[in-house]
This record gives structure tokens, C-alpha cells and sequence, in this order.
């Protein structure tokens, strides 16, 4: 209280003290002006986000619409048929205007053992998941869902014994596995892979025909079912590519064309025969959507009004007669 000195360490506090002041009052300014920055950034990035995901879902709907309403068609699914067999038959012309040296015209090439080799693995696996969404999406029947499944269900298999004596049969897919192996090849190859593909691009562009009436119909089509359908698009346009390289680099011509017959073959007895059947596992989409309520009266009800006019038309009659007879 009086005014006694003041010790040089008490003066020293002092201004440390004063000092420190200042500088939190410097600092709570900048601090603050950082926090009001992060939040502006983090609230810019929340809407740009927003806007990529708008963007995103409006071309998935778009694309969509648009590859249902193609892949729909009937007549382009006859004009695709035509560019399947013009892809085979003159494609092979296409070797001559070509790079030989590109990297599709070697066998072990990353498409060719990644994707052509399992083609039929890639198709089941978003087909499969396609055809699950579609169909109980559209019934909510687990049975309904199995039987169109089964019709990507691959039935077939081969088995050899070795024998004690006699020829030996190896499990070598092609000509040219065999040779490698040092075995003989004997017999006529037919282009594996073109049968194949063909197989695979007939069999996906009728399957995938189905999501136009499904979208017709107004059943539910979020983005999951849109994205899927849109994979399998993907991929049949993969398929249509490797398809042309194929035939463009690899095998013989005889090979090729006979492979794709046997594939066209191959879908017609499926789908355009056997399918059809009460037996079979049904063709895409049967039994999937409700079918218009006809306008038209059944034969029997045509046959009553007709017999109701005709009554009333004889009754109108002897009142006139009984009426002149009076």
C-alpha cells in the first residue's frame, strides 16, 4: 500500500505478465479468422460435393433412360443382330488397315486373359446380379427370382480317365494350347473365344431388354438397380469391342464364322425356342410385369348382350302386334 520499492523480480513478473496480455490479444483475432476460414472451406467442399453427387445422379438416370429405351427396341435388337454377323464376316478385312504390332493382337494381352478368357464368369456375375434386382424388385418372390436365374446356370462339364492302353485324351481347350504342351492336334478348331463372345453379346442384350417395360411399368429403379444396369451396358459394349479384336487378330477365318454360328445357334435354342416353353426356366421378363386389363367383353358376354338385344327386339315386336290387333 505505500510506496516502498518495487524489487527488480516482482518489476520483471510484471511485464512478462503485461507482455503476455498483449500477446493473446494479438492472437485472438488471428485464431479466430482461422476457425472463420476452415468453416467457409469446409462448407464450400459440402456444397461442391453436393453438386458432383447431383451431377452424378442426374447422368445415371439419363444414361440409363437412354440405354433402356435403345436396348428395348425390337428393331435394333434385330439391327444389332446384323452388326454381329457384319462384325464376323467382314471384320477380319479390317487385319489389313491395321497396326499388327498393337497391343490387341497379342494373346497375352491384359483384356485377353483378364476378360476374354472368363468371359462367361464376367457375364453371370452382372448379369446374375441384374437379373436378382429386376426380378424381385418386381415380384418379392424368392422362387420367381431362382427360375429366371437358372437360366445363366452353365450345365456343362467334361471328365477323362487316363487309360492303360490306347490314346490319351488330353483337356486342352484349343489347337494351340495343345501344340504348346507337345501334344498333336487332331480335328477341326472352331474359334472358341468368337463363339463366346457372340454368345455373350446375344444373351446380354436380351436380358437387358427387360428394364425398359420394367421402367414402363413404374416399378421401383433407385440408384443401385440404375448403376448395375448401366455395368452390364458397360460391359456389353466390352464384349462388342473384344468381339472386333478378335476377330480382327486371332484364328482363321473358317474358325471364326463357324464359332459365331455356333453361338447364334446356341441363343436361338435357348432364347428363341426352348425359353418359350411351360418347362423351361421362362424367357426375360415373363411373368414380371401385369398385363393390361383388355376393354374387349369375352365371347360369352358377347354372345348374352347379343341374345339380351334380340329379346328385347321380339318383345318390342308383339306389343306393336297386340296393339294393332286391339
Amino acid at each position: 500500500m505505500g510506496g516502498g520499492p518495487i524489487s527488480p523480480s516482482s518489476a520483471a513478473q510484471q511485464s512478462k505478465q503485461l507482455v503476455g496480455r498483449g500477446g493473446n490479444m494479438e492472437r485472438g483475432p488471428v485464431v479466430g479468422a482461422g476457425l472463420g476460414a476452415r468453416a467457409r472451406i469446409r462448407a464450400l467442399l459440402g456444397c461442391l460435393v453436393k453438386v458432383l453427387l447431383w451431377v452424378a445422379s442426374a447422368l445415371l438416370y439419363f444414361g440409363s433412360e437412354q440405354a433402356a429405351r435403345l436396348l428395348g427396341s425390337p428393331c435394333l435388337r434385330r439391327l444389332y443382330h446384323a452388326w454381329l454377323a457384319a462384325v464376323v464376316i467382314f471384320g477380319p478385312l479390317l487385319q489389313f488397315h491395321v497396326n499388327p504390332r498393337t497391343i490387341f493382337a497379342s494373346h497375352g494381352n491384359f483384356f485377353n486373359i483378364k476378360f476374354v478368357n472368363s468371359a462367361w464368369g464376367w457375364t453371370c456375375t452382372f448379369l446374375g446380379g441384374f437379373v436378382l434386382l429386376v426380378v424381385f424388385l418386381a415380384t418379392r418372390r424368392v422362387a420367381v427370382t431362382a427360375r429366371h436365374l437358372s437360366r445363366l446356370v452353365d450345365l456343362t462339364g467334361s471328365c477323362f480317365e487316363p487309360l492303360p492302353q490306347g490314346l490319351l485324351l488330353h483337356e486342352l481347350p484349343d489347337r494351340r494350347s495343345c501344340l504348346a504342351a507337345g501334344h498333336q492336334w487332331r480335328g477341326y478348331t472352331v474359334s472358341s473365344h468368337t463363339f463366346l463372345l457372340t454368345f455373350c453379346c446375344l444373351l446380354m442384350a436380351e436380358e437387358a431388354a427387360v428394364f425398359a417395360k420394367y421402367l414402363a411399368h413404374g416399378l421401383p429403379a433407385g440408384a443401385p438397380l440404375r448403376l448395375v444396369f448401366l455395368l452390364n451396358v458397360l460391359l456389353l459394349g466390352l464384349w462388342n469391342f473384344l468381339l472386333l479384336c478378335t476377330v480382327i487378330y486371332f484364328h482363321q477365318y473358317t474358325h471364326k464364322v463357324v464359332g459365331a454360328a455356333v453361338g447364334t445357334f446356341a441363343w436361338y435354342l435357348t432364347y428363341g425356342s426352348w425359353y418359350h416353353q411351360p418347362w423351361s426356366p421362362g424367357s426375360p421378363g415373363h411373368g414380371l410385369f401385369p398385363r393390361p386389363h383388355s376393354s374387349r367383353k369375352r365371347p360369352a358376354d358377347e354372345k348374352e348382350s347379343q341374345w339380351e338385344v334380340r329379346r328385347r327386339g321380339a318383345g318390342e315386336e308383339g306389343v306393336q302386334r297386340r296393339a294393332l290387333a286391339g
